[in-house]
């Protein structure tokens, strides 16, 4: 096995000196698993949101920031006795050779396709083995529950698709979103209990994410541009209310909604 890289060795010497009892950073000798989390899936974030702008200086800086996370759990969990970075670089470079038996045995698989059957078939045998699915049936194991939702309901409703469990094409789906759009009018008209309500918004953006998969639209992109796209046009609004010498708490509804479409207009 190659040698360590010099520059790993500083990251984790860097790591332990400041989890050190003595001389390190009382911030970080605070920390444990539960409160570093956040900050891991705000670097992930971070590291998608570099890469879709193209900015490839932020990406390595981002990459940098989503690797301190790894070596800062591995450091908490040296420290209990649980297990080391290396222990942590050793699973995953045996859990990749495992599943890609067509690099590094004699599988034979072709395409792009084969290997996502052959790589869930290896992530379901496993989960079976330990024991990660009681029943050892479902279709839906292994989709983990701290998934952004809409990433959640995609990944759910592929799992579904693949023992048969799908509408046949688009246009049904259309239907399931109209016909939600009426329960959720329906539950307002009779008396919008919270629960009722919140029950019923879960089904449609369901459907609506349903809808992405079938047109092959990434859901959580496509939220994300409508955002950008919300953000862009609104400040558009506050300009121009700006250069009027008028604030937007100020203006009637008529007069934000000529600004809106003017905003538009302007892409």
């Amino acid at each position: 096995m190659p040698a360590q890289s010099p520059a790993i060795e500083m990251l984790l010497t860097v790591m332990a000196q400041l989890r050190d009892p003595q001389g390190g950073c009382p911030w970080d000798r605070e920390q444990d698993f539960s409160t570093i989390a956040p900050y891991t899936i705000e670097e992930a974030y971070e590291v998608a949101d570099a890469i879709e702008r193209g900015d490839m200086d932020a990406l390595k800086d981002e990459l940098g920031d989503l690797l301190f996370q790894v070596v800062f759990y591995a450091q908490m969990a040296r420290e209990a006795g649980i297990f080391s970075f290396d222990d942590v670089a050793r699973a995953i470079s045996d859990k990749m050779v495992r599943r890609h038996p067509h690099v590094f045995g004699d599988a034979d698989i072709r395409s792009g396709s084969e290997q996502r059957l052959a790589w869930e078939a290896h992530k379901e045998a496993e989960r079976a083995k330990d024991g990660q699915d009681a029943d050892g049936t479902s279709a839906l194991a292994g989709v983990a529950r701290a998934l952004p939702a809409l990433m959640r309901a995609e990944k759910l409703q592929k799992r579904a698709a693949r023992v048969g469990f799908d509408w046949p094409d688009r246009e049904p789906v259309f239907d399931k979103i109209a016909e939600e759009i009426k329960e959720v009018r329906d539950a307002i008209a009779e008396g919008g209990e919270p629960d009722r309500l919140q029950d019923e918004i879960g089904d449609l953006l369901f459907a609506v994410v349903n809808l992405s998969r079938h047109l092959h639209i990434d859901p959580e992109v496509a939220l994300r541009h409508g955002n950008d796209k919300f953000e862009r046009r609104f400040r558009a609004v506050e300009d121009r209310l700006r250069e009027a010498g008028k604030a937007a708490e100020d203006c009637s509804l008529d007069e934000l909604e000529a600004h809106w479409q003017a905003a538009k207009r302007d892409g």
